[in-house]
């Protein structure tokens, strides 16, 4: 255990195993537990100069009240947290369903949260969410993707909770990940399209993160093999299959000599087969195809969609035994996996 100064130069707490505790923000505020207690459950009770520097305490720990102590300390919840971008689409789909059986098969009950495509408006309610998960102590929390925020993160290592960080890749994952590179995927699907001899190319992408990762990825990787740069057409997550007519539509008009069109979800590129579909456009002669997820449609539509495909079953369960190996303190067999990603070929490209 090793501590730091803050700006507001109390010492935070860092360790490796177990949250922030009253006891820890009453020594910060240099108040006693009890005080601390009214502070966070009967503010009104405290007087102003008092609350400040419990508040103070607490953000710079970033503590999060136990919602389930009840006198209970050492009691597991056996509930795990899963929280995902969207719950209407397919492609996390497979993730929580292999989660939850495996989890249940282990004594764990799932809850799943959804916490939106990252945009600025939701960032906030991010956090709101992860303090009422942590409040109410799960024995572990599975994220997809990485988490940005500075206070989110501080919130859950503050907090002693077991977290998974899947869908995504980076340096400093907050304890244990599932990594997955998007900028790899673009450099993929650029070097396929090239080998199918598609030179004029466009990229359907959603606006968050890891969509223009993956879009990045494929205009770096035509860039270096000296292709045109992509034509590349943003729309708003989560997509949808209106999104690729649309899309297919508003690409076409800036340019009508397209080869290829790689979409970042699976639901656009279909989108984007009907569109061609209702124009009368060979595929893939005239126009390649190619999407994201390798959704339950992908295999048997007509044409079939040649896609990116993502194990959301390996994650699910290899995250489950990740969270109860940590939850009965036991390290995993690896802290951070690669889960990588397969190419699969089919009639659309």
């Amino acid at each position: 255990m090793s501590a730091r100064a803050d700006q507001t130069g109390l010492t935070v707490r860092q360790q490796d195993k177990g949250g922030v505790t009253l006891r820890e923000v009453a020594r910060a505020a240099n108040v006693s537990m009890i005080t601390v207690s009214r502070a966070i459950n009967n503010p009104q009770q405290v007087s102003p100069l008092t609350l400040e520097k419990v508040n103070a305490a607490i953000q710079a720990l970033g503590y999060v009240p136990n919602l389930m102590a009840g006198g209970l300390r050492s009691a597991r919840s056996y509930l795990v947290m899963a929280l995902v971008p969207t719950i209407t689409g397919s492609l996390f789909g497979g993730m929580l369903q292999a989660l939850t059986e495996s989890l249940e098969a282990k004594g764990y009950q799932l809850m799943v949260g959804q916490i939106g495509y990252e945009q600025a408006d939701e960032k906030s309610r991010e956090d709101a969410l992860l303090r009422a998960i942590i409040g109410r102590r799960p024995d572990g929390i599975v994220l997809t993707g990485i988490m940005h925020s500075a206070q989110g993160r501080q919130l859950l290592k503050s907090s002693g909770i077991p977290v998974v960080e899947t869908w995504d890749s980076t340096p400093t994952p907050i304890d244990m990940l599932l990594s997955l590179s998007h900028d790899a995927i673009g450099r993929a699907v650029c070097d396929y399209l090239h080998a199918a001899g598609k030179t004029r190319c466009a990229i359907l992408s959603g606006d968050d993160e890891r969509a223009q990762r993956r879009a990045e990825g494929y205009r770096m990787r035509a860039r270096e093999l000296g292709l045109p740069a992509p034509l590349v057409h943003l729309v708003p997550a989560p997509t949808t299959h209106a999104d690729g007519r649309a899309g297919l539509a508003a690409i076409l008009a800036q340019d009508p000599a397209i080869q290829a069109v790689f979409c970042t979800s699976d639901m656009m590129a279909i989108g984007v087969i009907t569109e061609a579909s209702a124009r009368g456009l060979s595929l893939p002669d005239q126009l390649a195809v190619m999407g994201f997820g390798d959704t339950g449609i992908a295999a048997s539509m007509t044409p079939s969609l040649t896609t990116v495909r993502v194990d959301g079953a390996a994650i699910g369960a290899t995250a489950a035994e990740m969270i109860a190996a940590r939850a009965t303190g036991h390290a995993p067999a690896q802290a951070v996996v690669d889960i990588g990603f397969t190419i699969v070929r089919r009639d659309s490209a």
